[in-house]
């Protein structure tokens, strides 16, 4: 195996672990403040168009590396929403007891 393909594969492996740490630190943390959901909505797109053009170019390396992200990516999308709305819940619940 070539060094550059080595170097290929390990960018693969890296790009697409990167989400994992931040998905650990959220379900950890329960708390999405200071965390973007923009970025991982415009991070998705991108992945989608990548794909499509790996695709259509037919690299394996970074057909593996987007699919990896897109599913890494929808995944903490899912985990943000379900902390996001949590906490909006315990908001909304937290403000009804101080009007009584």
């Amino acid at each position: 195996m070539e060094i550059a393909q080595i170097l290929g594969w390990i960018a693969t492996f890296l790009f697409s672990i990167m989400i994992i740490p931040q998905m650990i630190k959220t379900i950890k943390s329960k708390d999405t403040n200071g965390v973007s959901l923009l970025l991982f909505i415009i991070f998705l797109i991108a992945n989608i168009i990548a794909l499509t053009y790996a695709i259509m170019i037919s690299q394996s390396p970074l057909i593996i590396k987007y699919a990896i992200a897109i599913v890494t990516t929808l995944a903490y999308i899912i985990i943000f929403l379900y902390y996001y709305s949590k906490k909006k819940k315990r908001q909304e619940f937290l403000s009804k007891l101080e009007l009584k």
